[in-house]
């Protein structure tokens, strides 16, 4: 078998089991989230969901840990086992680090999240930290492509959530128990990333640029980077709570329950194309076969979403959404743009680019700025999806442009800052 051919095989092998680890975590997490406002009802429930709004943004660490990892690794494969030790120890570091912020933090979470229990509020602190670590651990194995022991992770960071959680809350059914629930839940990855991480031996072969402050740097930087497209591919929720009627403001939280599913189908190809991403020789191929990739998922979601949208109503919620079934393929458009803005912003992170991140904040300022005129559901669904197309498009000149072979075949390195 050629070379190139085997090179196929595997990233289909990875990329299916990546998909199917990813879907069964995205189930049991959707699952759980269903178990939790079941039992806990709208006033537990409502505290449960801020706590896990709060973790989100938390994890923004967790995705730059991983993204840093996966990207060294891939890069310099030659220099794995000292990436890896650096990477542990900044992720173990950064873990206790946060865990401990969150912690001084607590008063504080206890009365803007309304809480009424500083011990929940101190509990979510102890929560990040398995988080945080798996970041770390994911992205070792992500960056040396090893994807049935990824998938593992992924398939554990879900499952033991649901079982454990809605044990607890059978035996008492509370947002405290609930967070409880998802912490534990989450220590199963770690202890499994342990484990296949272990025996590591040194090979004496390091370089300064994988040294403990140039990591920890990065993976500032790569956060930063993911906060920006956490920022912008949330921030309309809140607009609309803001500009339009309560009940319109529901409507579109509906419609974007779609966006969402859109985005998230194909988030395999971003974990996949990554480290593929991360080498000169590979990255513009991988970067267009993945956008693509993207694509076809996205137009087969909007497709079905404009012949059959009564379908569609049944994964936002229901008839009681009828009066947006005519939008959802816009929605799912939407949902398109955003996981492709995703695969470029990872793009970013894979080569180092250092302004292209600007332009990710400018367009989240413009969409704040827009989206507060807005007096429609259309209107402001149609400001989103402007702004979010003409930074896509931006994004793709750029990355284009930065990863166009030159005569020899390579890429200028003067073209790596962006």
């Amino acid at each position: 078998m050629a070379p190139d051919t085997r090179r196929l095989t595997a990233v289909l092998g990875g990329g299916g089991s990546i998909a199917v680890a990813m879907g069964i975590m995205n189930v049991a997490t959707y699952g759980f989230t269903m178990v939790a406002a079941r039992m806990l009802g709208p006033g537990s429930y409502g505290a449960f969901a801020s706590l896990m709004a709060t973790l989100l943004v938390v994890t923004v660490l967790q995705l730059g840990l991983q993204a840093t990892a996966a990207r060294r690794i891939a890069a310099e494969p030659e220099h794995v086992a000292q990436i890896e030790k650096t990477i542990l120890g900044v992720t173990y570091r950064a873990a206790i680090a946060l865990g401990v912020l969150l912690l001084v933090l607590a008063p504080l979470l206890n009365v803007v999240l309304r809480l009424d229990s500083l011990l929940t509020a101190a509990v979510l602190a102890v929560v990040s930290v398995p988080f945080t670590i798996m970041g770390g651990q994911a992205g070792i194995l992500q960056g040396e492509r090893r994807w049935g022991a990824l998938s593992i992770l992924y398939i554990l960071s879900g499952v033991p959530r649901v079982v454990i959680g809605t044990a607890l809350l059978l035996w008492q059914p509370s947002e405290l128990t609930a967070l409880i629930g998802t912490g534990l839940g989450a220590c199963a990855p770690v202890v499994a990333g342990w484990w296949f991480l272990r025996g590591r031996i040194d090979s004496g072969v390091h370089s300064e640029d994988h040294g403990f402050r140039r990591v920890i740097r990065e993976s500032v930087l790569n956060s930063q980077v993911l906060l920006a497209f956490f920022a912008l591919s949330n921030a309309d929720i809140v607009i609309a709570r803001n500009v339009l009627s309560e009940h319109d403001a529901g409507l579109y939280a509906g419609g974007l329950i779609l966006t969402k599913a859109v985005l998230f189908l194909p988030q395999f190809v971003v974990v996949i194309a990554f480290p593929s991403m991360s080498t000169i020789a590979e990255r513009r191929r991988a970067l267009t076969g993945s956008l693509g990739l993207i694509a076809v998922v996205g137009a087969l979601a909007t497709a079905g979403a404009a012949v059959l949208p009564q379908l569609a109503l049944v994964f936002v919620g229901g008839h009681r959404y009828d009066e947006i079934a005519d939008h959802l393929w816009i929605f799912a458009i939407l949902g398109t743009v955003l996981a492709m803005l995703q695969l470029l912003v990872y793009s970013v992170l894979a080569r180092q680019g250092k302004r292209s991140v600007f332009l990710v904040w400018a367009a989240f300022l413009t969409l704040v700025a827009l989206g507060l005129s807005a007096d429609s559901l259309r209107g402001l669904l149609s400001v989103v999806l402007t702004v979010d197309a003409l930074l896509l498009a931006a994004l793709l000149a750029i990355s284009l442009y930065v990863t166009r072979p030159s005569v020899g075949g390579l890429v200028p390195a003067a073209t790596e800052a962006d």
